[in-house]
This record gives C-alpha cells, sequence and structure tokens, in this order.
C-alpha cells in the first residue's frame, strides 16, 4: 500500500500537468490577419490615451485567462455592398442609381475598437446592411442636388461626392469605404433616352459637320501641301538654273581669262620673235651693207692701182688715158653694180620687213611700225651714206647712163599715139623741137628736186676728157 502512493502521486501530478496544458492550450486564442480578437475582462489603455476594458489583438495570438477573460473575433475583410437607389434629381426627374461599394472594418486600433463597440455582436450581413443603407441615403442626397445632365456628364466625380459624404458617417462606425462605383443610372420615363437621342443627334450633326470641316481642312490642307510642293518645285527648278548659269558664266570667265593669257603668250612670243627676228636681219643687213662697202673700196683701191701701173707702164698717154677711161668706166660699173646690189639687199630686206610687220600687225603693231621706221631709216642712212662716197664724175655717169631712159619715158606717151595731126607749117620739126626743149628742161627739174645740177656735174666730166684728147693729139 505504502508503495502504491508515490505512484498514485505522480500519476495525479501527470494528470494535473496536462489538464493545465490542455486548459493553457485551449485558451491561447491565434487570429488570422484578416481578423481582429477582441479579448475583453481588464482594463487596457488604447494609444489615443482612452482606457477601455478589453484588448485587441490583430493577425496574431494571446492567451486568454480562464475566467477572468473572454475573447470574440471580429472580421476585417471587404465587404462587398450592391447599392440601389431611387431619387428625383434637382430638375424632378425620377432616376434609378446602381453601384457598388467596397468597405471594411478599419485597421487602426481605435476604428476595430469602434466596430467592436457597434458590430462585434451582430453578423456580417447585418454589417452590410446597415453601411448600405447610409450609403444610399447619402446616395440619394447628393442625387437630389444635382442634374441628370450632371450625373450623366461625370460619373466619376459623382461617385466621389457620395464617397466623400458617406465616409465620415462610416468612419464614425468604424467602417471605411475602399472604393464605389456607379453601375447603371436609368429613368422609367424615358428622359435618358431622350437626353441620348438629342444627344445622338447632336453627335451625329456634329460627325457630319465634322466630317464636312476635315474633308475642307483635308481639301485645303492638300491644295496647300500642293501648292507648297510646287513651289519647292519651282525654287529647286530655279535654284538649279541659277546654279547652271552660275556655272556657265564661271566656266565662260575661266575660258576667257585662259584665252586672255594664252593670247597675252602669244602676242608676247610672236613680238619677241619678230623683234629677234628684226634684230638678225638688221645685223644681216648691215654685214652685206658693209661687205658691199668693203668690195667697193676694194675695186676702187684695184683701180688706182691698175691706174698707177698704167702710168708707170705705158708709155703712150693717149693709150693711157684711153686704158684709164675704161678701167675707170669698168670700176664704176662694178661699183653700180654693187650699189645696185646694195640697193636690191636693201629693198628685200624693206620687203621682208614689211611683209613680217604686215603679218604681225594684230599682235604688236606698235612695235612692226617701230621696227619698220627704224629698219627704212637705217637703210636710207646706208643709202645716203654709199651715195656720200660718190664723186661727180660716178654722179655724171650715172646721169649719162639714165638718160636714155628718162629720154624713153618722155617719149613713150608718144610711142602710144596712133595718130598726129600736126596744124601749121612747122610739121615733125615742131614735135622734135617740143621734145628737145622737154629735155633742155630735165636740169632744172632734177635741180630743182634733189640740188644736184647736172649742168655743172657734165660739165666738170667733159672738161677733162677734152683737155686730155688735147694733149693727145699735141704729142
Amino acid at each position: 500500500m505504502d508503495v502504491l502512493i508515490p505512484v498514485l502521486i505522480a500519476i495525479a501530478l501527470v494528470v494535473v500537468i496536462f489538464i493545465l496544458i490542455s486548459v493553457f492550450v485551449g485558451r491561447y486564442v491565434k487570429v488570422g490577419p484578416d481578423e481582429a480578437l477582441i479579448v475583453s475582462g481588464r482594463k487596457k489603455r488604447l494609444p489615443n490615451g482612452q482606457v477601455v476594458g478589453f484588448r485587441i489583438v490583430k493577425g496574431g495570438a494571446t492567451f486568454v485567462w480562464p475566467v477572468l477573460e473572454k475573447a470574440k473575433t471580429i472580421s476585417l475583410r471587404i465587404m462587398p455592398l450592391d447599392l440601389n437607389s431611387s431619387a428625383y434629381t434637382s430638375q424632378g426627374v425620377q432616376v434609378n442609381v446602381d453601384g457598388v461599394a467596397q468597405v471594411k472594418i478599419d485597421s487602426t486600433q481605435e476604428a476595430i475598437a469602434t466596430a467592436a463597440e457597434q458590430f462585434l455582436s451582430l453578423k456580417e450581413e447585418e454589417i452590410r446592411r446597415i453601411a448600405t443603407q447610409t450609403l444610399e441615403g447619402h446616395l440619394r442626397s447628393i442625387i437630389g442636388n444635382l442634374t441628370v445632365e450632371e450625373i450623366m456628364a461625370n460619373r466619376d466625380a459623382f461617385a466621389q461626392k457620395v464617397q466623400e459624404l458617406a465616409a465620415s458617417d462610416l468612419a464614425n462606425m468604424g467602417l471605411k469605404i475602399i472604393s464605389f462605383t456607379i453601375r447603371e443610372i436609368a429613368d422609367k420615363n424615358g428622359y435618358l433616352e431622350s437626353l441620348g437621342k438629342a444627344q445622338i443627334a447632336r453627335v451625329q450633326r456634329d460627325a457630319v459637320i465634322g466630317q464636312a470641316e476635315a474633308k475642307r481642312d483635308a481639301d485645303i490642307k492638300s491644295a496647300e501641301a500642293m501648292q507648297a510642293g510646287q513651289t519647292a518645285r519651282f525654287l529647286a527648278e530655279t535654284k538649279v538654273a541659277e546654279a547652271n548659269r552660275d556655272k556657265e558664266m564661271k566656266m565662260a570667265e575661266y575660258q576667257a581669262a585662259i584665252n586672255e593669257k594664252k593670247a597675252e603668250a602669244d602676242l608676247a612670243y610672236d613680238k619677241k620673235k619678230y623683234m629677234l627676228q628684226q634684230e638678225v636681219e638688221k645685223e644681216a643687213m648691215q654685214v652685206e651693207i658693209v661687205k658691199k662697202q668693203k668690195e667697193i673700196e676694194l675695186q676702187e683701191q684695184e683701180v688706182l692701182r691698175k691706174a698707177q701701173e698704167l702710168d708707170a707702164t705705158i708709155k703712150k698717154p693717149a693709150e693711157a688715158e684711153k686704158y684709164r677711161t675704161e678701167l675707170s668706166a669698168e670700176a664704176e660699173k662694178v661699183k653700180k653694180s654693187m650699189e645696185a646690189e646694195a640697193q636690191a639687199f636693201a629693198i628685200k630686206a624693206e620687203g621682208a620687213a614689211k611683209a613680217e610687220a604686215i603679218k604681225a600687225a594684230g599682235l604688236a603693231e606698235a612695235e612692226v611700225i617701230k621696227a619698220k621706221g627704224e629698219a627704212e631709216a637705217e637703210a636710207l642712212a646706208k643709202k645716203a651714206e654709199a651715195y656720200k662716197q660718190f664723186n661727180d664724175a660716178a654722179i655724171a655717169q650715172m646721169v649719162i647712163e639714165k638718160l636714155p631712159e628718162i629720154a624713153a619715158a618722155i617719149a613713150q606717151p608718144l610711142a602710144k599715139t596712133e595718130k598726129i595731126v600736126m596744124i601749121g607749117d612747122s610739121g615733125a620739126s615742131k614735135i622734135t623741137k617740143d621734145i628737145t626743149e622737154i629735155m633742155a628742161q630735165l636740169p632744172e627739174t632734177v635741180k630743182g628736186l634733189t640740188g644736184i645740177d647736172l649742168t655743172n656735174i657734165l660739165r666738170n666730166y667733159a672738161e677733162p676728157k677734152e683737155a686730155q684728147a688735147e694733149e693727145a693729139k699735141e704729142q
């Protein structure tokens, strides 16, 4: 018996512990995040300083003391509310507004405490009914202050007003409006239908007007675009034409500049070539003239030498004089021949210079005239210098040789006469006399033109001849 006592005590302790654990487990209450546990029985100070006889556990767990406390849950889930309210607008038109609202108990300690005071013992359906009545009352109040057009024009503003007015009343019950939406607005008298028809007519009218205006604007824009396109094309073509014109003008200017430079270069080349050619011809002429002068001097010296030899070797003065005369004539002939060649060369050079001057007249007319003048002046100077070497005998000899040509020139008009009719008694002697008188006037004419006295020259040339002839006769 004594042995069983400890066993019984142990069993009793186990039973007691098991009972205590069962009681603890049974009094440890847990709630989800969408619920709140209201534990009443002991005083609790809320965050706003209010002292109440309960405490709130939201989304957690707590131990509820037996006998001292009791616990009850309240739902924090959203409660959808169907609203259907019929009321008269400010125009006296009865409309039915159908909407839906989403409400719930607010999650703050104060809102849960307020809702617990009012709804803790009520079912969720009763809470919904109270909230629905509150919202429908405010909905009718707002409808009475608006027109049908205002309600239809902006449903969102209408729903926002309902929320704003009902929010304070629901907050006093610990409830909070999550959303409020108008589903339908209708009337039994066809007002909205008539309003819709009028609106449809206006819309159709506006659509027709808008379509016409759009077509007009499209036509205007199309015309403007076409005009702008043509203007742009004309401007582009104008710019292309201007660019081509400027290009052609530039090319013409460049080509003109090139031609001008080329002409200047050709002119300078031809001018330089002509000047060099003139210099060469001038030098050649000078050399030829000097050569002819030297040949004349050599011939004169040869004549003098032969004359001196004749005087020393020939004993008969008449024959010597005759021989000397022949030599003198031969020398004069050679001299005239050389002079003629020099004159012909000068004339030829002058002719070549003139031809070259004509060829280069368009390129360097001033230089050609100058060179021609210098060449002619120099040729005349050389010719005058050569004539200065002639003595009276040479001039007389030249005149005597030219007398037949002069006589022929005087008689040339008569040679072309087919018939001469003489009036008077003189006959043919008259013609001979006239020709003789013309010939007699020749020395005076030459003296008047050139200053050369042919009479004195011929007299001086003839007197030594006569004296020599008389001396020869006397011997």
